[in-house]
């Protein structure tokens, strides 16, 4: 049985570290933009978290 060879993967998005020489302009414009989204993303859900955890602290605060 022939298996045909896995064609390497391009990866999804961007890797930190990751060598930059080969992109050109425009795709570290995209790179730039999608990295913008995610960072807006995971902000989000840390004030989504903060806000949660100031209800919670405010519900089980001793009462004097």
């Amino acid at each position: 049985m022939i298996f045909d060879e896995e064609k390497p993967k391009k990866p999804a998005g961007h890797q930190l570290g990751s060598d930059l020489s080969a992109l050109s302009a425009e795709e570290l414009q995209n790179r730039i933009e999608l990295l913008r989204t995610e960072i807006e993303r995971l902000d989000a859900e840390r004030i989504r978290k903060e806000a949660g955890k100031r209800a919670a602290d405010s519900f089980f605060k001793p009462k004097v």
